[in-house]
């Protein structure tokens, strides 16, 4: 046996790439939800995007039947299991009436690994790629953290925090994009695109020659009379990412999909092969379930629930002081400015820490999705249902009464 000692650690480079990719601050926020939950406290989490239903019941008895009944659980194609590739299309039949073949369906680790393919498939290393500021972090993460440029889009409300093709005119006249990264419903607003608009933006990209990469994941959880637009019933050229985490609360199973252009597909197939050989097989075969009636059944019920957390949330703001709020047409989410009522606080982490330690509520910082205005905004996550939502709300009134009418 060797008893020599193991060299000394001394390497520290770390590369340029990762340093780019910023924490989420709202981790420091679910440390301290699991610490003060361990001491007894009561907590009510309203800071993360996970709803509390979970998988559909048709979904979870597959997959214990799976587990038992001879299902091969071994590797699948790269572009996952062949029937869940058609189920998915049925379902774009059934929601958009939209003829798409189950070929263009590519099954993957969750959302993000949509997003890592498709960013490392349609762009190379200084290409330039605008999306909205307000936005979910991980897309410009993920991009900056492959060398693309992060072009940010300053959507406000006057915007409705979405982009327009004057933001795109702008920011293409100071130097060519490849891609616009849009979102509807948007995380963390809520807001969607209307289909007059989501029309002209995918005009404007078709004649610049600007991919669109669309994250659908929170269609269905909506508050309008539409689920929403899916990107390919304007430009077929677009790469729609979703997930089975959001609508039928699989957020555990890691399972999401793109919708790629013909052209996409065997170049995708190429980088999955390489990056995650497949996504996870069991819940490959639990997750055509989903798209049983029941399970469609379930969503619905889900989103009732989401509905009245929202209109909690629109009761209360006036009172609570919140301006701006942002117009939730659909996901599970209500950025709010707190500018107003931060009383002794300077900003909006400050303010988030404090009323977790006072009232025992965890809700995100915006500066987790703007890095430039978000210190004064929050997120509420409307997913732990109508009862929390509205207890957590009580416990606000009561933290922010307690210093402003000092």
């Amino acid at each position: 046996m060797n008893s020599s000692q193991p060299l000394p650690s001394t390497l520290t480079r770390i590369s340029d790439r990762a340093k780019v990719v910023r924490p989420f601050s709202v981790m420091n926020i679910l440390q301290r939800v699991a610490e003060l939950e361990a001491q007894g406290r009561d907590i009510i989490s309203l800071c993360v995007g996970e709803p509390l239903q979970g998988a559909p019941k048709a979904v979870r008895t597959r997959a214990a039947d799976i587990m038992t009944d001879g299902t091969s659980l071994g590797y699948s194609p790269a572009a996952g299991i062949l029937p869940l590739r058609e189920a998915l299309s049925g379902h774009y039949k059934r929601w958009y009436g939209l003829d798409i073949p189950a070929e263009r369906f590519f099954v993957t680790t969750g959302s993000s690994g949509a997003f890592l393919l498709s960013f490392l498939a349609c762009f190379d290393a200084g290409d330039r790629v605008a999306l909205a500021r307000p936005g979910y972090a991980a897309y410009k993460n993920i991009l900056a953290g492959q060398g693309i440029e992060v072009v940010e889009l300053d959507c406000g409300p006057d915007e409705r925090f979405q982009p327009t093709v004057e933001l795109l005119d702008q920011a293409h006249s100071e130097g060519a994009l490849a891609g616009v990264m849009l979102a509807s419903p948007a995380n963390p607003t809520g807001t969607m695109i209307p289909g007059e608009q989501f029309e002209q933006l995918s005009k404007w990209c078709h004649s610049h020659d600007v991919r669109i990469i669309s994250d659908e994941i929170y269609h269905g959880i909506t508050f309008t009379d539409s689920i929403g637009d899916c990107a390919l019933q304007f430009n077929d050229d677009a790469i729609v990412i979703s997930s089975f985490s959001k609508y039928w609360g699989m957020t555990g199973w890691r399972l999401g999909w793109a919708v790629l252009p013909e052209n996409l597909v065997d170049t995708i197939a190429g980088l999955a092969g390489n990056y995650a050989l497949c996504a996870p097989v069991p819940a490959q075969h639990a997750a055509i379930e989903a798209f049983s009636e029941s399970a469609y059944a379930e969503g619905e019920e889900a989103l009732a629930r989401f509905a009245r957390a929202r209109q909690n949330v629109l009761d209360a703001a006036p009172s609570l002081g919140w301006r701006d709020l942002a117009p939730a047409d659909g996901a599970f989410y209500m950025y709010g400015l707190v500018e107003d009522v931060l009383g002794p606080y300077e900003t909006a982490t400050q303010w988030c820490s404090a009323l977790l330690e006072t009232e025992g509520v965890a809700v995100s910082p915006g500066l987790d999705f703007d890095n430039v205005n978000g210190d004064k905004w929050v997120r509420i996550s409307l997913a732990a249902g109508p009862e929390a939502v509205a207890e957590a709300l009580r416990r606000i009134a009561k933290f922010q009464a307690a210093y402003l009418t000092d």
